[in-house]
């Protein structure tokens, strides 16, 4: 439990210093936004970017460790997507929620997590986590959003006007010329990487640092259902979601404990913050991702700890 309380306490340090620089006013009421817009559009897509072009491809093969983990965030981003929109969700908000469900904090917890408990040997599989969860699952999740956002204009030009934003956005394009650069086998010359590397290392601070900014000026939810929403989602998080690819990666990984384990660590981490970073890009209800990153953070010092417990 120490281990894991040491590896997220800068996690609360930085949401703390957001907080307080809005409470203080330090920085305004419109910071949360430009914060996060400089997220979106300069330090992610960097980070993004850097992670698809300087990827081994020995590292990243590991076809049965892919399929395992992937098909965990599959069956809970679908499931809550699809339970979100039974309940009336629009497209774009469960789309978010299913983020808030999925998305691992693999980037910011789980490289530290990994190295401290399993060692090196588990760097690779840390990092099909972070592409399948940084990349795949939040380019779907933002193809989800800008589909149901062009649902209101006719049915012929959505295809063409979902097109065109995507086309546009830089968390699509990043990864998407990363991936490029990784298949042709380029090697970026050493002051590129340095600024991808500075620019990138931004990403999760700035990030961070917008939610505490958020959290400083929302008001308290005096209604419930916000709340058990927030619950339900932080329970599918820390509870379903490394279930589930433990059912998964069983039959898939039965022969290699230490990934079934590795797989099943990484799914137990709690929500990341891209969740947020699209739903206050895109205005969408920002306090309920807020909610969720913040109480998953603090409940996975525990849920981990007792996952480690009891897997010894």
């Amino acid at each position: 439990m120490l281990t894991n309380l040491l590896i997220v306490l800068p996690i609360f340090a930085l949401i703390l210093a957001g907080w307080i620089a809005r409470e203080t006013g330090a920085l305004g009421p419109n910071a949360t936004r430009e914060v996060n817009r400089l997220v979106v559009y300069l330090a992610l897509p960097a980070l993004l970017f850097d992670i698809m072009a300087n990827a081994k491809v020995e590292d990243i093969w590991q076809p049965r460790f892919t399929l395992a983990f992937a098909l965990g965030c599959a069956v809970i981003f679908a499931g809550t997507l699809a339970w979100r929109m039974a309940k009336g969700r629009h497209l774009a908000d469960a789309a978010i929620d299913g983020l808030n469900a999925s998305y691992a904090n693999t980037g910011f917890i789980g490289f530290p997590l990994v190295l401290a408990l399993i060692g090196e040997s588990g760097m690779g599989a840390t990092l099909i986590a972070a592409i399948l969860t940084v990349c795949v699952l939040f380019a779907i999740a933002i193809i989800l959003i800008e589909g149901g956002l062009q649902s209101e204009t006719r049915r012929r030009d959505i295809v063409f006007k979902t097109a065109l934003s995507l086309a546009k956005n830089p968390l699509l394009v990043a990864p998407a010329l990363g991936a490029v650069v990784l298949v042709s086998g380029w090697h970026l010359p050493a002051p590129v990487h340095t600024f991808l590397k500075l620019l990138g290392g931004a990403a999760s601070p700035c990030a961070l640092i917008a939610l505490g900014l958020f959290l400083a000026g929302t008001q308290p939810d005096k209604a419930g259902e916000r709340l058990s929403t927030a619950g339900i989602l932080v329970g599918l998080k820390l509870v379903a979601h490394p279930a589930a690819t433990w059912v998964i990666a069983g039959p898939i990984l039965g022969r290699s404990p230490v990934a079934t384990h590795t797989a099943v660590l990484l799914a137990a981490l709690p929500t990341g913050t891209g969740p947020f970073m699209l739903a206050e890009f895109y205005n969408r209800e920002a306090s309920l991702t807020g909610r969720v990153v913040l109480t998953s953070t603090v409940l996975s010092i525990a849920t981990i700890s007792i996952y480690l417990a009891l897997s010894g």
